[in-house]
């Protein structure tokens, strides 16, 4: 019964359905030019929902393997590009047990995910079927970082507002240390923290 919905997820329900457009449609939107290699980047980890996690297993019977795990995340709010890719983790979950361990971890995100290689008719594998794949570390925020990650994500997936709260649910971030792109044919590109951050995802281009 919609009588039975907290207000603050009704609205936070109506941000996320405006936001699925603008996730979902992102052939719409005017990609970077591929050689403004931070901004692809800055652009595809804002219209990226989830990510895959890898990070070195800490469970039998892969030890000290890499183990890869599917995350929610959100930079920010669409139209509010952080940059930086926000998670909402609890320790009971077997990947976050391995970051208690190690907080080193890889991170990737592609336009895959959105509409656009699909009607653009690339193959995710393509290059044309820009990616990114981060290196960094986990780290739990606090204050009024957690409180932005918590804008981020829960404007982006508010289901979470309703997951269960004996599981100590914290907010944390993914500390980007080296960004990898690929978006064109030739290779891999790298771009530093502070090109990336630098970079302004939402000007317009010609």
């Amino acid at each position: 019964m919609i009588s039975s919905v907290r207000p603050a997820r009704l609205l936070l329900l109506g941000l996320s359905l405006a936001s699925v457009g603008s996730s979902s449609s992102a052939c719409r939107v005017q990609i970077p030019p591929h050689d403004q290699v931070a901004r692809v980047a800055r652009f595809i980890a804002h219209q990226c929902n989830w990510a895959s996690m890898a990070t070195i297993s800490t469970h039998k019977p892969v030890v000290g393997q890499p183990f890869s795990n599917v995350f929610s995340v959100s930079d920010g709010p669409h139209g509010t590009s952080s940059g930086v890719p926000y998670m909402y983790l609890t320790r009971m979950e077997v990947s976050v047990q391995d970051l208690q361990v190690d907080p080193q971890a890889s991170l990737s995100m592609s336009l895959a995910q959105t509409d656009y290689c699909r009607l653009q008719g690339f193959d995710p594998q393509s290059p044309l079927c820009a990616r990114i794949i981060l290196s960094g570390s986990v780290l739990q925020v606090n204050g009024t970082e957690a409180d932005f990650a918590k804008k981020a994500l829960f404007s982006r997936h508010p289901e979470m507002i309703d997951w269960p709260t004996d599981h100590n649910w914290f907010f944390a971030k993914f500390n980007i240390t080296q960004v990898w792109v690929l978006d064109y044919f030739g290779g891999v590109k790298t771009v530093t923290p502070d090109e990336y951050f630098q970079a302004p995802p939402h000007r317009k281009h010609h």
